[in-house]
């Protein structure tokens, strides 16, 4: 991250930080309360070790990540198939539907 990123990310935190201690005194000590005040623990813990580390060989190299390519789940066209063996169970000698 880049000390522009931190501050930022700091800033960000400190106005949450305020926000739930406006909430908590409007609401109390509820447990949707409580769990915010812990989400923004969190927050801070994980702001505070990103701080310490070193940022990512490719952020800091100013390279992109691999792209991920997203292969749909839905069925191939059968005609892609059409004329090929299946290889490993002896090929298909017939006649396809």
């Amino acid at each position: 991250m880049t000390t522009t990123a931190l501050a930022m990310l700091h800033r960000a935190v400190e106005q949450l930080r305020h926000a739930v201690s406006e909430v908590r005194d409007a609401y109390g000590d509820t447990p949707a309360a409580r769990r915010l005040a812990n989400d923004l623990e969190r927050l801070e813990i994980d702001a505070g070790e990103l701080e310490a580390s070193s940022p990512h060989p490719l952020a800091a190299a100013g390279l992109e990540a691999p792209e991920h390519v997203v292969v749909p789940d839905t069925p191939l066209d059968e005609t892609m198939w059409r004329d090929a063996d299946d290889e490993g169970v002896g090929g298909y000698h017939g006649r396809r539907p």
